[in-house]
């Protein structure tokens, strides 16, 4: 990411404030976002990943008539390949408890996959068996997306509702307990890491969805 002034974070993080969320163009540089999404096709290709579940604890199970998305979980001791990203994230959570005073402890993250024609149903990431999660945030590696291709995030407001359009190197930061959303139905395969800063340390929460 490039250097980014105090008044912009300023800005940011005062739209995260009042509005849950935010949306930030060109999150990732060209040599991040090009090492992040090489990794993807990597894994994709080898077929690392899993479908993905709902729900947290005793209630996670598979239901891919409300979710079609599948995932690669990251592991920073393992996919070390990915150490400029983990920095990146890092960075982002510092930045977000020096001007937001958050609190936030860790984070734990995923590689989302949506096969042409799945969506996911509109949900809140914040399970009630587990109140984790403080933000979720999405980097979208899209490449070359254009109206009609799909995937796009609906997010839900009481007063109306906002379309986030999956675009390469785009952040979109949201409050995870705060805002219901959905991930509308894809005409291409949507590629994304996907992840959640956390209030308490991670632990074994990447085994649970």
């Amino acid at each position: 990411m490039k250097s980014i002034s105090e008044e912009q974070w300023i800005d940011w993080v005062d739209a995260l404030a009042n509005d849950d969320y935010v949306v930030i163009d060109n999150f990732l540089n060209d040599e991040v976002y090009s090492q992040l999404r090489s990794f993807f096709l990597t894994k994709l290709g080898h077929d690392e990943f899993d479908p993905a579940g709902i729900g947290a604890l005793a209630d996670h199970h598979l239901d891919q008539s409300r979710r079609g998305d599948h995932v690669y979980w990251l592991d920073s001791k393992v996919d070390d390949h990915l150490s400029p990203v983990f920095e990146l994230i890092h960075d982002l959570i510092g930045k977000l408890n020096r001007y937001c005073y958050l609190g936030i402890a860790d984070f734990e993250s995923h590689l989302a996959y949506y096969p042409v024609g799945t969506f996911y149903e509109k949900h809140v990431d914040q399970f009630k068996a587990r109140s984790n999660r403080l933000i979720s945030m999405i980097i979208y590696l899209n490449e070359g997306w254009k109206a009609g291709d799909g995937g796009e995030l609906k997010l839900f407001f009481e007063n109306g509702e906002k379309l986030v359009e999956p675009i390469a190197k785009r952040i979109v930061l949201f409050k995870s307990d705060v805002l219901p959303h959905e991930v509308l139905k894809t005409n291409v395969g949507r590629y994304s890491l996907t992840g959640w800063l956390l209030k308490n340390p991670a632990d074994l929460g990447f085994l649970l969805g």
